[in-house]
């Protein structure tokens, strides 16, 4: 998903094939769900290594590309692309596609707001749903970017995407990388048209 909204939009790219079993990329590390049940009682020495391999690039090389862009006068529109279990601890998720936004940054919200009025046009079967199936401003890369950075030159969304969709594969899954895709140009264009008149 993440590789077909870069190639869409000619955004660069940051991906990682690390497992959250061995360290969830995307918690600050001094939360503890950073670490699994799998590697939480591992001794400190052997999580810093795991930080240091795998955690500590991938932040690095986000926030650089995002610090770079800032430093060069654009406003960066940051999508984090995601997965969620379709039911948890026996609770059936409610949604397709989730994204999630600070509701407090006006940028954000504006954004969700398009791009969720543009999956009701591209694709109305779809259920999609803000700061769902998790709140848009908890613990995770987007948060520590907007710490940093001013409302209006970073946007942080994290597009969460029913992991039925995923293992079903086929027609279904392609279906809907291609809705995605439609939807975030046309919220992207609609933003852009809005900042225009601002």
């Amino acid at each position: 998903m993440a590789r077909d909204l870069a190639a869409a939009v000619g955004a660069p790219l940051v991906t990682s094939t690390v497992s959250r079993l061995l360290v969830d990329l995307n918690r600050s590390l001094s939360n503890p769900g950073v670490w699994s049940e799998l590697t939480r009682p591992l001794p400190p020495a052997d999580k810093q290594r795991i930080a240091e391999r795998h955690y500590a690039p991938y932040h690095q090389q986000v926030t650089a590309i995002v610090d770079d862009a800032v430093a060069s006068g654009h406003r960066v529109i940051h999508v984090s692309s995601h997965s969620f279990t379709p039911v948890l601890n026996g609770h059936v998720r409610t949604a397709d596609v989730g994204l999630l936004y600070d509701p407090a940054r006006s940028g954000e919200a504006e954004l969700a707001g398009f791009w969720k009025a543009a999956f009701a046009e591209w694709a109305p079967d779809l259920r999609v749903r803000r700061n769902y199936p998790y709140a848009g401003k908890g613990d995770g890369l987007t948060r520590s970017l907007r710490r940093r950075l001013p409302t209006f030159r970073y946007l942080g969304i994290e597009l969460e995407l029913n992991q039925s969709f995923l293992l079903g594969g086929g027609k279904r899954w392609r279906a809907l990388r291609a809705s995605v895709v439609a939807t975030l140009k046309l919220a992207l264009r609609r933003l852009a048209a809005l900042d225009a008149t601002s």
